[in-house]
């Protein structure tokens, strides 16, 4: 039988030469990180501009212990806002990264219809620092099959991935469905959003299992109205869950924002 020379192991041609970092190099030259908020160029990838970063409004305490909603002053770490006082919600607080506004609003943008997917790991790591420290599974809110079709990800579970990477949290992305087609809810009212949703959603057969008794943070990009979630909230509590916390990448403060 004919010896094999072994194989030289040291690089292209045997130089030992490593190319990686020209590589990089010439990619970062011709695709340089850019702001997820305005597309300039910046010094690292998922870092915001000067200018965009000092728009956005990171939201943390004080807030309402119920709906986790920013307070203007700290009113003591059991206080509730007048809303959750008239009427507890179901979930166990909405935990965003930053205020909806015009940057936190291009980024979802970008995201959702501009398949910038690696803005989902922008989001996630800074939406990482709002984990609740016992979660036990994260649920990303589903896509109706169509518009998954045709968009091509759903925007929710590539940030959750991404979280999960950053937390260790598992994630489940098939647990919760879209089983019927939903309108836009931007232009309806809260009573025609709530009748928009209803139905809407579905566990898979198994889900029981694994949602009794733990706490479960379902993932959005964008919490608006909350018809959307509370929706998804009441279906996994119903089915065990013992908590359902909602994390997202940004937060509608205001009555004035968008879906």
């Amino acid at each position: 039988m004919p010896v094999r020379a072994p194989r030289d192991k040291r690089g292209v041609g045997g130089t030992g030469v490593n190319l990686a970092k020209p590589v990089r190099a010439l990619v970062a030259l011709a695709l340089p990180p850019r702001c997820p908020g305005c597309g300039d160029v910046v010094d690292a990838d998922h870092r915001f501009c000067a200018a965009c970063f000092g728009g956005l409004t990171l939201i943390a305490p004080p807030w309402c212990a119920a709906c986790n909603l920013p307070f203007d002053h700290d009113r003591g770490p059991d206080a509730w806002c007048a809303a959750c006082l008239a009427e507890p919600p179901a979930h166990g607080g909405v935990r965003a990264a930053v205020a909806y506004g015009p940057v936190a609003r291009s980024l979802a943008l970008r995201l959702k219809y501009g398949r910038r997917t690696g803005h989902a790991v922008t989001a996630a790591r800074m939406m990482a620092r709002l984990m609740p420290g016992d979660a036990a599974l994260m649920v990303p809110v589903p896509l109706h099959r169509w518009r998954l079709w045709s968009r091509g990800f759903n925007q929710a579970a590539l940030i959750a991935r991404a979280l999960s990477r950053l937390t260790g949290v598992p994630v489940e992305a098939e647990l919760l469905r879209r089983v019927r087609a939903t309108p836009v809810l931007r232009n309806l009212n809260g009573r025609g959003r709530r009748k928009a949703v209803a139905g809407a959603f579905a566990l898979a057969p198994d889900a029981r299992a694994r949602l009794d008794g733990r706490h479960i943070v379902l993932i959005d990009d964008v919490h608006t109205s909350g018809a959307t979630s509370d929706a998804c909230v009441r279906l996994l509590r119903r089915a065990g869950a013992a908590r359902v916390t909602i994390l997202c990448w940004a937060r509608v403060i205001d009555s004035d924002g968008a879906d």
